[in-house]
C-alpha cells in the first residue's frame, strides 16, 4: 500500500466536503480514498509501572508478572509485563487521531468494534516507549454501514517491534445520529480542557512503512511445558463478574468516554438493551482466563476474538460472563498450541470465535 501525505488527505477532505455538512455518500468516498494511508502517531506513550497494575487490576489479572517484579524475574522478565490486551489503551489513543484527522465524518460512540487480532512480538513491559503507526487497510459498505480494517504497528524505543493489531470496525456517518441523542451526549460526555499540546516527540513519516509486518515471535518465558497439554485438553472453566463499577473503572483505564459503557440516559435514545461493557473488556478477561491456565501471559503469540454480542450490565446487579476452553491443536516441532475458547453471559455467546496461540516450553 502506497503512504497518502497530509497534503492528500487535505485534499480529499475539501474533495469530499468532509467537515462541511457532508452526506454518507461523501464520508465514505473519503474513506475509500484513504486505504493505504498510513501515520506514525506523533508522540509515544511511554508504559509506567502503575499502569500496567491498574490495566491488569481492570480485567481481573492476579497474574504476578503484572504486579511483582521478583515473581516477574523468576519467569524471565526484567520488569513487570503489561497484560495482553494493554495495547488497548495505546489504541484509544491512536484511533482517536484516525479518525479525528483522517477518516473523518464519523462520533467515536457510534463505532463498535466486530474483530480483534493481536499479534504479539515481545511483552510490553514497563520503561517501554511505544511508537505506533497506523493505516486503514480495507473500507467497504454493507446493509448501510460502513465497515472498515485498521492496522497499528508498535514498536518501542530501541526500533523493536512489539505487537501488530488489525481491528475490524463498523460504522455509520455522524450526519445519521438522532438530535434527540446528539443532545444527551453532550450533557454526559467527558469533558476536557481545550488547548492541550504535548508537542511532537515522533518524526514520521518512516521508511518502515513499506516493510512487511514484522514476523519476531515471543519466547516461552515462564509458560507450563508443552508435555503437560494433550489435545482436546479442556482448560479449569472461570466465571468474572462485571459491575457499572468495573465498567467505569475500565473507561477510565482505558480513556475511553464513550457513554454507552455508563450512561443509561444515552443506550435508551440508542435503543439498546443496557449499558454494555467495552469490547476490549471481555478480550482482556479471556487473556486473564487464559493466562491463569498457561502460567505467563507473555507466551501468547496471537490472540483474535470475533464479537457477537456486548456483555450487559444492569444498575443494580453484576454481569456474569462464563469462560471455557480446550486445547485445539498441539504442534511438536514448535513446541506451540493453539486454546480456543468460549464466553457467555447466559445462554448468549459473547464471542463467535476466540482462538489464542501459545508458545510453551
Amino acid at each position: 500500500m502506497t503512504n497518502a501525505s497530509e497534503v492528500q488527505v487535505e485534499q480529499g477532505l475539501e474533495e469530499s466536503g468532509v467537515g462541511q455538512k457532508s452526506t454518507p455518500e461523501q464520508i465514505a468516498a473519503h474513506t475509500q480514498a484513504m486505504v493505504g494511508f498510513k501515520y506514525t502517531v506523533d508522540d509515544y506513550y511511554e508504559v509506567g509501572r502503575e499502569k500496567v497494575r491498574e490495566h491488569a487490576r481492570a480485567v481481573q489479572d492476579n497474574n504476578p508478572v503484572h504486579w511483582n517484579e521478583e515473581k516477574a524475574r523468576e519467569m524471565g522478565h526484567d520488569t513487570l509485563v503489561a497484560a495482553p490486551t494493554f495495547v488497548s489503551v495505546l489504541g484509544i489513543i491512536a484511533q482517536r487521531r484516525l479518525f479525528e484527522d483522517v477518516v473523518t465524518g464519523y462520533d467515536l460512540w457510534q463505532i463498535m468494534q466486530s474483530d480483534q487480532r493481536l499479534v504479539f512480538h515481545q511483552p510490553i513491559k514497563v520503561g517501554d516507549q511505544l511508537v505506533c503507526d497506523v493505516s486503514l487497510e480495507s473500507f467497504r459498505q454493507m446493509s448501510g454501514t460502513d465497515l472498515m480494517v485498521t492496522k497499528n504497528v508498535i514498536w518501542n524505543q530501541r526500533g523493536e517491534p512489539v505487537m501488530t493489531t488489525f481491528t475490524s470496525l463498523a460504522a455509520r456517518a455522524a450526519v445519521e445520529a438522532d438530535p434527540a441523542l446528539v443532545d444527551k451526549l453532550e450533557h454526559v460526555m467527558m469533558r476536557e480542557p481545550a488547548g492541550i499540546n504535548p508537542g511532537k516527540t515522533v518524526e514520521g513519516p518512516f521508511a518502515r512503512y513499506d516493510d512487511p509486518d514484522p514476523t519476531t515471535s515471543p519466547g516461552a518465558y515462564g509458560a507450563i511445558s508443552f508435555d503437560e497439554l494433550t489435545v482436546g485438553q479442556e482448560l479449569p472453566p472461570r466465571t468474572f463478574k462485571l459491575t457499572r463499577g468495573n465498567l467505569i473503572n475500565y473507561a477510565g483505564v482505558a480513556g475511553d468516554p464513550n457513554p454507552i459503557h455508563y450512561s443509561d440516559e444515552v443506550i435508551k435514545v440508542a435503543g439498546l438493551d443496557d449499558v454494555v461493557a467495552h469490547g476490549m473488556q471481555s478480550m482482556g478477561l479471556g487473556a486473564s482466563f487464559l493466562g491463569e491456565f498457561i502460567g505467563d501471559p507473555a507466551a501468547i503469540c496471537e490472540y483474535n476474538v470475533r464479537f457477537t454480542s456486548p456483555v450487559y450490565v444492569p444498575a443494580d446487579d453484576y454481569a456474569s460472563v462464563d469462560f471455557t476452553g480446550k486445547v485445539k491443536s498441539l504442534d511438536p516441532e514448535t513446541r506451540r498450541g493453539q486454546i480456543a475458547m468460549v464466553a457467555k453471559q447466559g445462554e448468549r455467546k459473547i464471542f463467535g470465535r476466540a482462538l489464542a496461540t501459545v508458545q510453551f516450553n
